[in-house]
């Protein structure tokens, strides 16, 4: 597929390197300019793009690895782009951490919906509920015993489709989870939100989540991840976010 990834961050760089070696044709765009992103992002195939050209006719598929609140920016820029093309978002609200305090977020609007308004087109929600070093390390082939599983949500069956068989070209089990309405069961700091479980587990995981509980659970972040000292792993992270739904 003819992908486009807009942000070479943690996700976006995972994503655009993985999706590459997997052989699709993949563009990368990132708002500080071509030249900031990573070396490894691009030694499997995927090209850097100015953002101007980034949503180009063409491209089946564009994922935006931007901060959350910011893809109202990216309006125009995607204006042009076809309405087939599936736009993707892994983006994750942390309100005064990782973003501004957005009123109707807080008051309830689920993450993506919020988004796909902001941007003016559907999307799908995925990669969101997986930590940057569980998706660079831990992808392994389909049918591996204990590969673990990414939750995907979306209103086009279609589009769904497509988002699922890429993230099992990125090394992990896609699990479908209905509408993007109801895509807060992903969303932080939820029990299936970055606690590395399997196909068998995640759908327990999203049937436990609970909106009030998991949003305080989230808030209370940088005292919990303080308390994992200097230096965490992956697997502390992984832990700790299981430990909170114990």
């Amino acid at each position: 597929m003819k992908i486009t990834v807009i942000g070479a961050g943690a996700i976006g760089g995972n994503l655009a390197a993985k999706l590459s070696t997997a052989g699709h044709d993949v563009q990368v765009a990132d708002a500080r300019g071509p030249e900031t992103v990573r070396a490894e992002v691009l030694e499997s195939g995927a090209r850097t793009v100015d953002l101007s050209d980034a949503a180009v006719q063409g491209r089946d598929v564009i994922i935006l690895s931007i901060p959350f609140g910011v893809a109202g920016k990216l309006a125009d820029l995607f204006a042009s782009v076809p309405d087939e093309t599936v736009v993707i978002d892994t983006a994750n609200y942390y309100p005064g951490m990782l973003s501004e305090p957005i009123e109707a977020v807080d008051n309830g609007q689920v993450e993506s919906v919020y988004t796909a308004e902001q941007l003016g087109r559907p999307v799908i929600k995925a990669w969101n509920a997986a930590l940057a070093e569980t998706q660079r390390t831990k992808g392994v082939p389909a049918g591996t015993p204990g590969r673990l599983a990414i939750p995907v949500a979306g209103d086009s069956d279609k589009a769904r489709k497509v988002a699922m068989s890429l993230v099992d070209d990125t090394g992990f089990d896609p699990y479908d989870t209905g509408t993007l309405a109801d895509s807060w069961r992903q969303q932080p700091n939820s029990p299936a939100y970055c606690t590395e479980l399997t196909l068998d587990e995640l759908p327990a995981a999203l049937a436990a989540a609970d909106r009030t509980k998991d949003a305080a659970i989230r808030d209370s972040l940088p005292e919990r991840f303080a308390a994992l000292g200097a230096n965490p792993t992956v697997d502390d992270v992984v832990e700790m976010n299981r430990a909170a739904h114990r």
